[in-house]
């Protein structure tokens, strides 16, 4: 590690970032649904819809499937299904990106206040990391339930951080659209990884910087704190 980064506040997306957390999405969603007479649906199909909720999953899967509709009731009752599939065994097949824990270490080694700032609720995303054997790492932990809004909001990524004020030492890491504009928002950097669940392309999110592996994370979170200081 070239710079120091002392008192860097580093906040982490969960999934798709952090996690690969798709497989296990997948077999909820095929839990919930498959009883319906459903296809099963394939993986590729839910990584890049992660970011839009469980019950834009269900909802997409009757689209897929090239039913009408659902009514709420009948969402309602599949996202039960989905939740206590998901839930029992949160990490059958999740696992971090290759990479993610020796950059934590990297990151923490040098100083960084490390947290997680996440779209998944809380009561999932906890569990998750617990786990992974991965939330020790992590100051704090921050589902939509615990800040006034969620991402791409910038209140949810201030709550995260543990509050103003956002410095050119606050960065975002994070995969998707609402990770980079809600670093943008609260005046923070922001730095995609490519290998995420971005319904967009990483290139087009307007981000301060890219990566695709997470060797290179602890260097580049580095040099833009330090552009952005001299900015």
């Amino acid at each position: 590690m070239h710079t120091n980064l002392n008192g860097a506040r580093i906040a982490f997306d969960l999934d798709g970032t952090l996690v690969d957390t798709a497989p296990d999405l997948v077999r909820a969603l095929n839990e919930s649904v498959g009883p319906l007479g459903f296809d099963p649906v394939p993986l590729e199909d839910v990584r890049a819809m992660v970011g839009r909720g469980a019950r834009a999953l269900i909802e997409r899967a009757f689209e897929r499937e090239g039913r009408p509709s659902p009514d709420a009731e009948l969402v309602t009752d599949r996202l039960t299904v989905f939740l206590d599939a998901y839930r029992a065994d949160i990490a059958r097949h999740s696992r971090p990106f290759a990479g993610v824990e020796a950059a934590l270490d990297s990151l923490a080694a040098a100083g960084a206040r490390l947290s997680v700032c996440t779209n998944k609720p809380t009561q999932l995303a906890i569990p998750l990391l617990d786990a992974l054997n991965m939330r020790h790492r992590f100051e704090r932990v921050i589902g939509p339930e615990d800040a006034p809004a969620k991402k791409p909001d910038a209140s949810h990524l201030l709550v995260a951080v543990g509050g103003e004020p956002i410095d050119h030492a606050c960065v975002l890491v994070g995969d998707s659209e609402p990770d980079a504009l809600a670093a943008k928002a609260a005046g923070a950097g922001s730095v995609i990884f490519e290998g995420g669940y971005s319904e967009k392309p990483a290139r087009t999110l307007d981000a301060d910087r890219l990566f695709a592996a997470y060797g290179v994370l602890p260097d580049l979170l580095a040099e833009l704190i330090v552009t952005r200081k001299s900015a």
